[in-house]
């Protein structure tokens, strides 16, 4: 399946590859997001990546938006904090990691002009499709759809078909993202304890590592 600019759908083109593939709508943005699971201690005495969050002003650093930008986006289920939502009055949300990595994602996706169905549908996937090989993905986009590519030969194949006009490689954005937390405060989500310049000691390795 494909989503358009006006968010209808289509077929997905035959290939014999596997890929890349058109990323296809759904009830995106219609449900609520429950907090992500949290360890029970820390490694090695250094809080886990999924142990530690961030306050808006960290994640908009991290990403490049503004916190107007980053308020509207919650507000409206575009991303909302994975790790604790704003209660009322004197409550902080709290992003995750992965959170601010798509934070940036989303960023860039507006700089060049996606539409914002076709970013809706780019963040559900990602969450839906879990963060797994994202060192090996990159999303190109010609405006009206957004595809994922998970090989070189794969990218060519749209530049060649003029389907590609410009990619974001999320492994890149990731490691940014991680270098640029690494040098401001994050919280443990278990204690509320601040944990100042925090490096999420490169999760794709990881989990890359969890999966062999």
């Amino acid at each position: 399946m494909r989503i358009t600019g006006d968010g209808t759908t289509g077929g997905t083109p035959a290939r014999s590859d596997g890929g890349p593939f058109p990323l296809h709508g759904g009830a995106v943005g219609s449900a609520r997001r429950q907090p992500e699971s949290t360890p029970v201690g820390p490694v090695d005495g250094d809080p886990a990546p999924e142990q530690v969050g961030y306050r808006g002003p960290t994640a908009c650093a991290a990403a490049g938006i503004t916190y107007r930008q980053l308020d509207y986006w919650a507000r409206t289920g575009l991303v909302e904090p994975s790790v604790r939502a704003a209660y009322g009055s004197g409550t902080q949300r709290l992003y995750s990691f992965r959170d601010v990595v798509v934070l940036k994602i989303v960023k860039r996706f507006l700089d060049t002009g996606v539409a914002l169905q076709n970013i809706r549908t780019t963040v559900q996937h990602l969450r839906d499709r879990g963060f797994a090989d994202l060192d090996r993905m990159t999303l190109m986009s010609d405006g009206a759809t957004v595809y994922e590519c998970t090989s070189p030969d794969q990218v060519v194949s749209l530049l060649q078909g003029g389907q590609g006009v410009f990619g974001i490689a999320v492994g890149v954005v990731w490691r940014d993202v991680e270098k640029a937390l690494s040098q401001l405060h994050g919280e443990r989500v278990d204690t509320g304890a601040t944990v100042v310049g925090h490096n999420p000691t490169d999760e794709l390795a990881a989990r890359r590592n969890r999966a062999v």
